[in-house]
Formats: structure tokens, C-alpha cells, sequence
């Protein structure tokens, strides 16, 4: 039977993402497992955009601050479920690419499962954007439950 010790939630402080934390905090419960809460700051800071280019010392505050802010977010998330009760949850914040860093961070702390949002993306922003989530589970060494978004947003 299959009864996760590890789980990792990928938060981008949508209303999607915080469904996804409150199912994993359920399947923490009946498991007695931890969750590991995760941010990911895209790393697609542009320190040029044709003849203007900002100092690299603006670009690396811009990055600090992000993830000050990012880390006052995840410790809201936290403070706004009255569900964890004795659930140990911890929260990280990366940069990079999403779905790399997701998958990094499940390999490093051998996670048992990933619960992760899908925001309905339909259409060519589909194809534009690209999918975190079925990024994530098409690449984890895992299991990847998705918690589909109830709302579709259409092109």
C-alpha cells in the first residue's frame, strides 16, 4: 500500500495551489507525513532588453526581495490553514525554471509524492505558456497527483 512519508506541494499562492495544499495536508494527516512547501522564483531576469540594460546589483535586489516576499507568502499559507495541526510542514524558496526546481527539490529531499495545481490553461495559451504541472508529471521520479483547476480561462 502506498503511504507517502514526503510530500511536496509547488506554491504559487493561487487559489489552485492553496486546494492543493489543503488535499495534501488530508493525505498528511492520515499518513502522519511532512510536507515540504516549495516557491519558485522564475530566473528570467533580463539584465538586457535591447540598448537599456539595468545594473546587476538592481537586478540581484529585485531577486532578494522576491524571495523575502515570497518567504512572508508561504509563512501566510501556513498561518491561514487551521488543518496542519502536528503536520510538520516546511517551506523553501528557489530560483530558476519551475518544474526544474520542482523536480530538483523532490530528488533531493526523496519525496514520496508530488500534489501539485493545474490552472486550466486551454487553447493556445496552453501551447504558448507551457505547463509546469505537466512538465512535473511527465519528468518525476515520483507519483504526481494533479488537482485540476475548477476555472478555465480561454485565448
Amino acid at each position: 500500500m502506498f503511504r507517502p512519508k514526503k510530500i511536496l506541494v509547488p506554491m504559487d499562492f493561487s487559489d489552485d495551489a492553496d486546494q492543493a495544499f489543503q488535499i495534501a495536508l488530508s493525505i498528511a494527516s492520515k499518513y502522519q507525513a511532512r510536507i515540504f512547501l516549495l516557491h519558485v522564483i522564475h530566473s528570467l531576469i533580463q539584465p538586457c532588453v535591447a540598448d537599456y540594460c539595468i545594473n546587476k546589483n538592481i537586478a540581484d535586489l529585485v531577486i532578494n526581495e522576491s524571495i523575502v516576499f515570497s518567504n512572508e507568502k508561504l509563512q501566510e499559507a501556513l498561518e491561514k490553514n487551521q488543518a496542519i495541526g502536528n503536520i510538520k510542514v516546511l517551506y523553501y524558496v528557489r530560483t530558476g525554471r519551475p518544474y526544474e526546481e520542482i523536480l530538483q527539490e523532490a530528488s533531493e529531499r526523496e519525496i514520496d509524492l508530488i500534489v501539485i495545481a493545474s490552472h486550466g490553461k486551454t487553447g493556445l495559451k496552453k501551447y504558448f505558456i507551457g505547463s509546469v504541472a505537466e512538465k512535473v508529471m511527465k519528468e518525476a521520479k515520483c507519483p504526481v497527483l494533479l488537482i485540476r483547476s475548477h476555472k478555465k480561462e480561454e485565448v
